[in-house]
């Protein structure tokens, strides 16, 4: 959908320079089309947890509205709102008027970070990451080598001995206690940039391999590889391939976001590939998004929307597409499992079934559906680093919800869902009970169970 021009209903709206930047990127059919119905509360952690109007989609989109129509202005509450938002935006799909609400909070987060004043660290830690870390897989190794220094050669023991990790809040020091192992190495490193199908090839895919994914999920990664080709696919995982840009959208840097997006287009398209897979929910909304964010790139848009249309979630191409192989469980009874909703799989790519259905057709498998596992966990890629207090309110009440299934593997779709799950485990003690895993890992263990037998 095309963005419209501001036409603000005071004329003399105000000179603050964020809402002169939100009357030039939001679009204002999309602000207007909001009827105010409320259906978007019940579906919207934030509201759920404050009960604060402003703390909702509804809440948001009127404060954004009255911004850019200069009836207030853009304090320091305004943008608290709009930060507390985790953007796993369960409201579109209630929202009967089908606003884009995530195109809107995330153009208001990229205009309060053009007026934003942040303090030096902030700054140097900003820069540091989206200008040199991330848009180049090299250092990102570099970063995953620094990791595993860390966690495997003393260095995590010394810090934990000298009880320096004190000095860090709770939650960071239980984030610490949770993170898997990190690698120096990505998919590419171990496979190879070509992985043949097994059997007669149905298509050829584009693997997606994300940056934090592959450094600290290598060998989910390398599980996805070998789980499509045992599928029937033909992988492909180009070398040149940057960050997906959905760090950089969530943050503010949508400019920079674009130029990922234009770089992944041309990469991928010159790989020749049918399919365009993510093994990461908060991936694949952004992958899906491309054609709105080249919209109005003259050189990009047409082939941002044929980018985005051959999108797949790594579950939804071999359900739909491939040859699903046998998944065998040689426990002596049904393992019980459950599955918590990666938002972004679900809100934004449409395939919360997918999964599920792979799910069932494990065998010896007892299936329970997880109540609210349609809502979110509170990770949000990095809210859970930058809204702690409100990310964990979160997190606790859905552990509530967790331990009712009793299940011994709780499985999701997401990295960042992963490692919040392994946090709301680590907080309940559950660890001797309960392991969170990536479906891919667990689907992936069950067809060498098949091999081994």
């Amino acid at each position: 959908m095309s963005q419209t021009s501001i036409k603000p209903l005071v004329a003399t709206a105000s000179k603050d320079p964020l809402a002169e930047r939100m009357m030039l990127s939001l679009s204002y059919d999309e602000l207007t089309n909001c009827m105010r119905c409320g259906f978007c509360q019940a579906a919207c952690p934030t509201f759920k947890e404050t009960g604060y109007e402003a703390a909702s989609p509804r809440g948001r989109i009127a404060l954004m509205k009255a911004v850019v129509d200069g009836i207030m202005e853009p304090d320091e509450t305004f943008r608290a709102q709009m930060d507390l938002c985790i953007g796993c935006r369960a409201c579109e799909p209630v929202c009967p008027a089908d606003v884009k609400y995530g195109h809107l909070i995330e153009g208001t987060k990229a205009a309060m970070e053009d007026s934003a004043k942040h303090r030096w660290w902030v700054k140097s830690a900003r820069n540091l990451a989206f200008k040199h870390v991330f848009p180049n897989h090299g250092r990102v190794r570099i970063m995953g080598f620094g990791m595993k220094t860390y966690q495997r050669y003393g260095l995590r023991w010394l810090i934990r001995k000298t009880g320096f990790m004190k000095v860090f809040p709770t939650h960071m020091k239980q984030m610490e206690t949770i993170l898997p192992d990190a690698s120096s190495k990505g998919v590419v490193e171990h496979l190879g940039t070509y992985y043949p199908a097994k059997g007669k090839p149905i298509a050829t895919v584009g693997m997606f391999r994300g940056c934090i994914m592959d450094v600290l999920f290598t060998e989910t990664n390398i599980n996805t590889v070998k789980l499509l080709s045992e599928a029937g696919f033909n992988v492909v995982i180009p070398e040149a391939q940057s960050c997906c840009g959905a760090l950089y959208a969530h943050s503010g840097e949508l400019e920079q976001a674009k130029e990922h997006a234009r770089n992944n287009i041309k990469v991928f398209q010159e790989a020749d590939v049918d399919y365009i897979i993510s093994n990461a929910g908060g991936c694949g909304a952004l992958l899906v998004e491309y054609s709105h964010l080249l919209h109005d790139d003259p050189n990009y848009a047409e082939q941002a929307k044929h980018f985005a249309e051959s999108v797949r979630d790594v579950s939804q191409i071999v359900l739909e597409k491939g040859n699903i192989p046998t998944f065998q469980d040689n426990a002596d009874e049904p393992t019980p499992i459950t599955y918590q909703d990666s938002c972004h799989l679900r809100n934004v790519m449409k395939s919360s079934n997918a999964p599920r259905n792979l799910i069932a057709r494990a065998a010896n498998v007892k299936f329970i559906e997880l109540q609210g596992s349609d809502t979110c966990c509170g990770s949000g890629g990095i809210y859970n680093l930058v809204q702690p207090e409100m990310s964990l309110q979160i997190l606790d009440h859905k552990m509530e919800h967790v331990k009712e299934t009793k299940a011994h593997y709780l499985l999701t779709s997401n990295p960042g869902c992963l490692l919040q799950m392994k946090l709301g485990i680590e907080r309940e003690n559950m660890s001797d009970q309960m392991k969170a895993v990536h479906i891919v890992d667990f689907l992936y263990e069950r067809i060498h169970a098949v091999e081994e037998k």
